[in-house]
């Protein structure tokens, strides 16, 4: 069956980014929207931006956060999904068809997920991207354990689930108990990045390095399962060979106060520098300035930062483990290292700086791998067969909306709204 009417929703979508989740929700939407799909991605905005608008052909609508601000997080979240509710409910009274199926992207969104699936009797997918467990290793307390439940949720309630690598497959059969059958797995794309001139490359590499000084560059969020602690110490180790040594850290996290201090316990202050979270213009140019990115997590569901740099033929060296371990040929596309290790992260960096030639070829080569296997085109396929797959099933089953039912905010008021009422008042 043909899917027309496609309702996604997730937490974070441009130009609010926290982490890969945003930019797979993009480029999976806009890529949607090229095939004809009517796409409504509902997430959350801030007061300057247009409550509506259309990027690409994607409707986009934005829910404000300003209600929750201040407030424990589980309750910014309740809150923020309540509005989300409201406002998906708004959008179905519309013109045009009820929507086909609900696209849920983590545990962010899942109780206004949940409650559309329910009042509209319509399929619920979830991508489910990162777990608690996975990034705490274990779950160890309360708010661990509200994520955990709520994933958990998210999961059972789905119709599918998606996952981006093989290493998610199997922690989501352990971690949430998913059923195998339930589980699809597809991996992410990467856009193809547009030409820039040298002169561009050279003029923004100038602002951290010198022409002869070697840049290493590590993109993503500054956390403890990132490694970006690890990378300091390498940095460290790597500096005795290479004095000249300098390294960009674009990102955003709780974390970048303890790296600072440790930048300079380590004598790297004027070494390393944090550039925060960057535009989409900055980090294509980053990348393309560095001699060698850099991404040495310790749990990483797919890693779709390295497959950045691989499209720009950068030579990588990534942690061996999660999705990093799938989408690098150790030897042939990048370097693999042992994940929390100073010293083997170390190795991998001196064996991209001493030995250019090759690191060249490495970077040729993985930018050649990434065109051929990792485009949204791919993703947007695969996505679209697991749709109409689930469609099928769900029309087999009679289990849908009843005529002349009542609206859904008639049926879930008294429950829910009049109770986001009180809260709000709290």
């Amino acid at each position: 069956m043909a899917v027309n009417r496609l309702l996604v929703l997730s937490w974070e979508y441009p130009p609010h980014l926290v982490g890969g989740l945003g930019r797979h929700v993009y480029d999976l939407t806009r890529e949607l929207a090229r095939r004809g799909l009517c796409v409504e991605v509902l997430t959350t905005g801030r007061p300057t931006d247009p409550p509506e608008e259309e990027r690409d052909g994607v409707r986009v609508h934005g829910v404000s956060l300003a209600e929750a601000e201040g407030r424990p997080f589980p309750i910014q979240v309740s809150l923020t999904n309540l509005n989300l509710l409201r406002q998906a409910v708004l959008l179905a009274r519309g013109p045009g068809p009820p929507f086909d199926l609900i696209h849920a992207h983590d545990w962010l969104v899942a109780f206004a997920a949940r409650l559309l699936k329910h009042a509209y009797r319509l399929p619920l997918i979830a991508t489910i991207h990162a777990t608690e467990h996975g990034r705490n290793r274990g779950i160890h307390n309360q708010l661990h354990q509200h994520i955990h439940d709520c994933e958990w949720q998210l999961a059972y309630e789905a119709w599918r689930v998606i996952c981006c690598s093989g290493a998610m497959r199997g922690e989501l059969t352990h971690v949430l108990a998913v059923p195998p059958d339930k589980l699809e797995v597809i991996q992410n794309g990467v856009a193809q990045p547009s030409d820039r001139s040298p002169a561009e490359v050279e003029a923004f590499r100038a602002r951290f390095a010198a022409p002869r000084d070697p840049l290493v560059v590590y993109a993503g969020r500054l956390v403890v399962e990132k490694g970006p602690l690890v990378l300091l110490d390498a940095l460290a180790r790597v500096r005795e060979r290479h004095p000249g040594i300098q390294a960009v850290l674009a990102g955003a996290g709780g974390l970048r106060g303890a790296l600072e201090h440790r930048a300079g316990e380590l004598g790297l202050a004027g070494q390393v520098h944090f550039a925060g979270h960057l535009g989409e213009a900055d980090l294509d140019l980053l990348y393309r300035a560095a001699d060698v990115a850099v991404f040495p997590s310790t749990y990483e569901p797919f890693g779709i930062v390295a497959l950045e740099a691989m499209a720009r033929g950068i030579p990588v060296v990534v942690g061996d483990t999660g999705g990093l371990a799938e989408i690098v040929a150790h030897g042939e596309t990048g370097l693999k290292v042992w994940p929390g290790s100073a010293d083997s992260l170390a190795w991998g960096i001196l064996e991209i700086l001493d030995n250019r030639e090759w690191a060249a070829q490495l970077g040729r080569q993985a930018a050649a791998h990434v065109r051929a296997k990792y485009t949204w085109e791919r993703v947007a396929t695969a996505t679209l067969e697991v749709y109409e797959r689930v469609q099928t099933e769900w029309a087999a089953t009679g289990w849908k909306q009843e005529e002349g039912q009542k609206d859904p905010l008639e049926l879930i008021g008294p429950r829910v709204f009049d109770r986001w009422s009180v809260v709000q008042q709290k």
